[in-house]
């Protein structure tokens, strides 16, 4: 585990931005695990601005995105597709069609879970997932639970997430309360991983999912297994 302290959030961003940069440029065919909220903003437009600067290419790229919200289309503003689309897709050169998020309007939820762990075992896996973390542990949508979620399913979300969530809606009843969302094993097949923080208010967190016993009650602990992680945090204290 390697854990970078940033002077900034600009600087946080810059520093996963670097990492995937290079992981394009060193194979143009790079599929990249993405992640939605206000953490990875930075890091999205880093990555649009050297884009526009022809540092890096991502027309052979492929993404897939950890969840979405189940009831909502990719057209509502409040869906990780639309979010997706109008802060990075939109700005660079990715196909739309290489771009994987699960259907949160799909009838069949199993089959459509299924489907999505097939797409990402097909496309050879993840070469850098990108993660933030909840304020109770959870990566993706997994949530604190008695057992680590291993394949892509469907989650109802914690008190604590749908209350994070609300800055994005107009009211708290708007927020979707169940969504899709890659499982532990899905996540921790990437083959590198960046996790990323910012705020005082993330440190406790940190703390306990990077120095503490690796239990499902704090879902983000099992990264400290993971072979290849990264941790970007910018906090006033140390972890």
């Amino acid at each position: 585990m390697l854990i970078i302290k940033a002077s900034s959030y600009e600087d946080l961003s810059r520093k996963a931005a670097n990492i995937i940069s290079a992981q394009v440029i060193l194979n143009k065919k790079s599929v990249l695990g993405l992640a939605t909220g206000s953490s990875p903003l930075g890091v999205y437009k880093q990555l649009i601005d050297w884009y526009n600067k022809n540092d890096i290419d991502f027309s052979s790229v492929t993404t897939v995105n950890l969840d979405e919200y189940l009831t909502l289309s990719g057209d509502n503003v409040q869906s990780y597709r639309y979010f997706m689309n109008q802060n990075f897709f939109d700005h660079i050169n990715v196909k739309k069609e290489n771009t994987h998020v699960p259907n949160g309007l799909a009838t069949n939820l199993e089959a459509e879970c299924i489907r999505y762990d097939e797409l990402i075992e097909n496309l050879g896996g993840i070469d850098v997932q990108l993660l933030g973390i909840g304020h109770n542990g959870h990566i993706g949508f997994n949530e604190p639970d008695e057992a680590f979620e291993k394949m892509t399913h469907v989650v109802d979300l914690g008190e604590t997430t749908i209350e994070a969530n609300t800055r994005f809606f107009e009211s708290r009843d708007e927020v979707p309360r169940q969504a899709i969302t890659m499982g532990i094993k899905s996540i921790m097949q990437a083959k590198k991983i960046i996790l990323i923080a910012s705020g005082n208010d993330k440190l406790d967190i940190l703390r306990k999912a990077l120095k503490g016993p690796i239990v499902p009650q704090v879902p983000a602990s099992i990264l400290q297994l993971h072979p290849n992680l990264t941790v970007i945090y910018c906090c006033d204290e140390e972890i």
